[in-house]
């Protein structure tokens, strides 16, 4: 930590020049609230860019125009600019509107300054126990001599002994309050750490899926070579320590056992009184589906690299195709030469035609006398029309990937549900819109039951509050 390095770690590392911007406050506190305090893990473009311009319009109203003269699309360009950016800005799966997603550093500096917010009161009791209850389990995992284990868990048997005999005589002692909040926040705090870990490890995934694509492009080894090499590196990658401990994490969350009991501890803690009169944060309530979300994106990110590696493999024509293989070995490492000092220009490379170009005189067409149009002149007048033109500013936008999202949610508790039954847990908000969006993801579902014989009744409120009944037939989504 001297000087020098300092001086470096200011002017290069992502969360310090954040913290340093000029425009800090407002970059942190937009972000804040839209990616940090719904926890969500990333926003399409045009709704951030339409958050954005909604959030400029409100600071322009107290600070004036000219504190942030720039357009919400403007400021976004700049936040995901660069490896090291604020934001990252990517394109999911094939479709052609962007997305985006908080870096691990911008996470980083959030997380550090909600830690300088001044808390209700620090607990320093579950800690110290955290700590001794950590180092007991590491010492009693190392632990290789039969006599001290088997004495220590006599000890723990006696333990567990007396306190059975002491509720048995004088049953059970009231509970501390202080104690329950002081955990319960100890609590809160590592399941928002866990979650901001997750940006950490799907950077992780996204740097070895960036570093295996630049190792295709510019290797000149045969393909067996390559592969080995890179098997080995994901080998490493999956037996390190963080690997080991994503895939134990995996499995532990996708234990339905472990979810029943997790969504069990987190009722019966949220209907205590001590938490109630807390008004705690509903965060720690989803965490389940918080983890699950996140958990399902990483994984996204790791199937990267084995589309990746499996276009490579599947490459049949590169001896036929050698010299267009070679053009486009030479673009990509040319595009990675200018990776980090873009041209200021917009062509800043060229190739030749791949097949030359002929004109023969005889494939001409011969010449035709062009029509003349013949143009009337009418006098064009206003006219009136009774037609209303307000449905069409109550036009709704149902999201299919919302509906999806509620339709896994509720399989993950049971094997099946019925459409009647899932708009009793999520009712409709956009009326008979949304109805239509269910049934269209029945029928792509290829494990969906749709029945022409059975008919259910659900009802619908439309947007002046009136309640219908619509009858459509019964869906059942089966996990």
């Amino acid at each position: 930590m001297d000087f020098h390095y300092l001086e470096q770690l200011k002017a290069t590392h992502p969360t310090l020049r954040l913290l340093t911007a000029d425009n800090a406050p407002l970059i942190i506190s937009f972000l804040f609230r839209i990616f940090i305090e719904p926890n969500r893990r990333s926003v399409p473009g045009q709704e951030l860019e339409t958050l954005l311009a909604d959030y400029l319009y409100q600071l322009h109203d107290i600070l004036g125009e000219e504190r942030f003269p720039r357009s919400a699309r403007e400021y976004l360009d700049a936040w995901s600019a660069g490896e090291s950016g604020f934001l990252r800005k990517y394109y999911p799966d094939i479709r052609d509107e962007p997305e985006y997603d908080l870096t691990p550093a911008t996470a980083l500096a959030i997380e550090w300054l909600q830690s300088l917010e001044e808390r209700r009161f620090v607990g320093t009791e579950s800690r110290l126990l955290t700590i001794f209850e950590l180092l007991r389990d590491i010492v009693a995992r190392t632990e290789r001599d039969p006599e001290v284990r088997i004495r220590e868990l006599e000890q723990k048997k006696a333990a567990i002994d007396r306190e059975i005999e002491e509720i048995r005589d004088h049953g059970i002692p009231p509970a501390d309050p202080t104690r329950i909040r002081e955990r319960f926040f100890q609590a809160e705090d590592t399941a928002r750490r866990l979650l901001a870990d997750f940006r950490q490890v799907e950077y992780n995934f996204r740097a070895l899926d960036r570093q295996t694509r630049e190792r295709i492009a510019t290797s000149a080894k045969v393909k067996g070579q390559l592969l080995d090499e890179i098997f080995h590196d994901q080998d490493v990658i999956r037996d390190s320590d963080q690997g080991r401990s994503f895939r134990a994490f995996w499995e532990l969350l996708m234990s339905p056992d472990r979810q029943q009991e997790l969504d069990r501890l987190l009722e019966r803690l949220y209907s205590l009184d001590e938490i109630r009169e807390l008004d705690p944060d509903p965060m720690l309530s989803r965490i389940r589906y918080l983890l699950l979300d996140a958990g399902e994106k990483v994984y996204r990110t790791s199937n990267l690299l084995v589309e990746q590696l499996r276009k490579y493999l599947d490459d049949r024509a590169y001896l036929e195709n050698r010299r267009i293989m070679e053009i486009i070995r030479d673009i990509e490492k040319r595009a990675m030469e200018l990776r980090d000092t873009p041209p200021p220009g917009r062509h800043f490379s060229s190739m030749d035609e791949l097949s030359p170009r002929i004109d023969l005189p005889m494939c001409r067409s011969l010449f035709t006398i062009p029509k003349m149009p013949v143009i009337e002149e009418q006098q064009l007048a206003e006219g009136d029309s009774d037609i209303t033109v307000e449905a069409l500013y109550e036009q709704v936008y149902v999201d299919e990937r919302l509906l999806a999202s509620r339709i896994r949610t509720a399989l993950q508790e049971q094997g099946q549900v019925s459409l009647g039954q899932l708009l009793q847990r999520f009712p409709a908000e956009k009326g008979l819109a949304e109805i239509v969006a269910y049934l269209n993801l029945a029928e792509k579902d290829d494990r969906a039951m749709v029945s022409s014989e059975t008919y259910e009744e659900i009802p619908v409120t439309t947007a002046r509050g009136t309640t219908r009944l619509v009858r459509v037939p019964q869906i059942i989504f089966v996990r």
